[in-house]
């Protein structure tokens, strides 16, 4: 079973980054499109970004675009989200996620980190 541990969370001002890491456990970590989900209170969980398998392709939702950048290392079962230029409305709770399918539903991810928590001042 594939289990996925988020850190990186944290408080950061407006115009401010922070770096959010995936720990994967499984040996076979290569095998698994990850991706990088976010969710408010109230809200659907929406989507952030995703990453093949290789890292070779990598897709981010158009909120964030220019800002995020997705990638794994493989070889460290580890999977990252640089965020830069974080604003307000990126205050979610973030969590990593692991499907067999390229895919930026949430509905295609089987195994799913506990979160972490990221609050963007003004």
């Amino acid at each position: 079973q594939e289990q996925l541990v988020e850190s990186g969370g944290g408080l950061v001002q407006a115009g401010g980054s922070l770096r959010l890491s995936c720990a994967a456990s499984a040996r076979t970590f290569s095998m698994y499109v990850m991706g990088w989900f976010r969710q408010v209170p109230g809200l659907e969980r929406q989507f952030v970004a995703a990453i093949d398998w290789s890292g070779g392709t990598t897709y981010h939702g158009d909120f964030v675009k220019g800002r995020f950048t997705i990638s794994r290392d493989n070889a460290k079962n580890l999977m990252y989200q640089q965020m830069n230029t974080l604003q307000p409305e990126d205050t979610a709770v973030y969590y990593c996620a692991a499907g067999r399918r390229w895919s930026h539903n949430t509905n295609e991810y089987d195994y799913w980190g506990q979160g972490t928590q990221v609050t963007v001042s003004s």
